[in-house]
């Protein structure tokens, strides 16, 4: 298996998570996402097989988008003279794993390989925080990934926002 990034040239066919939102995405979306600068997407290939995919976008973590509580611990992590009303973060606009592939760890897999990816080196532009708008059915697979609730406040009646500290990383 090897992971490659999206270009316009990319085939994007045979891909099924049970997902219509996140098969629609791949399909009809990542290439235009692509190409107005809006997120780029990462396909896991075996051979001609679409396994898996993910999308990357920048964010940030508000002080208006936390609790209190929340808010208090994420800027408790910065010296008092480098807190500001918010913080830098690459979004995870969309993960999905194809059902043929589900229940061989592939999704923790390439989430692991994402965030080695992107702690690696950030190539012109630093971010501490990886944020997702979690689907409530994903909320576990997050959670056994390192991510934690940002707020307990259900977006769009489907989601949650979800957020894991790079700094977890080393």
């Amino acid at each position: 298996m090897k992971l490659v990034k999206l270009t316009p040239e990319t085939e994007l066919i045979g891909f099924d998570c049970g997902d219509d939102d996140l098969n629609s995405f791949l399909v009809e979306d990542a290439k235009g996402f692509l190409d107005k600068r809006i997120a780029t997407s990462y396909i896991l290939e075996d051979g001609d097989n679409i396994v898996a995919y993910f999308c990357l976008l920048n964010d940030k973590i508000s002080r208006q988008d936390v609790t209190n509580s929340q808010w208090k611990k994420i800027k408790g992590g910065f010296p008092e003279r480098k807190q500001f009303g918010s913080y830098p973060a690459i979004k995870i606009g969309r993960f999905a794993v194809s059902s043929k592939y589900k229940g061989h760890n592939i999704g923790t897999d390439l989430m692991n390989i994402l965030k080695g990816m992107l702690g690696e080196s950030p190539n012109y532009s630093s971010f501490r925080y990886l944020t997702v708008d979690a689907y409530l059915s994903a909320i576990d697979f997050y959670r056994k990934n390192g991510f934690r609730m940002l707020s307990e406040k259900i977006q769009n009646d489907h989601t949650r926002l979800m957020f894991f500290d790079m700094m977890e990383l080393e």
